[in-house]
């Protein structure tokens, strides 16, 4: 599987978060900015990223990561969380077959999501959105 002083570095996306994770053998601790992963809130968010753990089984109970995120909102933050430990995993491991089934679950586990927001335009409320005009 993997030599004993291995340690990868994987990084993950989403809109303006980034999430740079280090994966290495362990005994399966998982930290986000220093924190244990049962630890954060909301709990939405902690289940969207405990998502590759829970697919990879036992894969994730002999390593440990550890991730640090900033930008963003909280949801976008937690997508690159998830985003960062499959690849991490996948990198560790050098398993097909994990990657496949990370492929087949959700595409956005391995690959980032390049989709921005679009910047607001001058003299207008919104990205798109111009000014109301009265007919009368």
């Amino acid at each position: 599987m993997a030599e004993k002083n291995k340690i990868v570095h994987v990084a993950g996306k989403r809109k303006m978060s980034i999430a740079r994770a280090t994966v290495q053998l362990g005994k399966g601790i998982v930290r986000v900015n220093r924190l244990h992963i049962d630890a954060l809130q909301p709990g939405l968010a902690r289940d969207k990223m405990t998502e590759p753990l829970i697919i990879a089984g036992d894969a994730s109970k002999k390593v440990n990561i550890d991730v640090a995120v900033c930008g963003g909102g909280q949801m976008s933050q937690a997508e690159a969380v998830r985003n960062a430990i499959a690849r991490g995993l996948v990198a560790f491991t050098n398993d097909k077959e994990l990657r496949k089934t990370y492929l087949d679950y959700d595409r956005h586990l391995l690959i980032s999501d390049i989709r921005r927001t679009e910047p607001q335009k001058p003299c207008r409320s919104a990205a798109r959105a111009g000014k109301q005009t009265s007919k009368r």
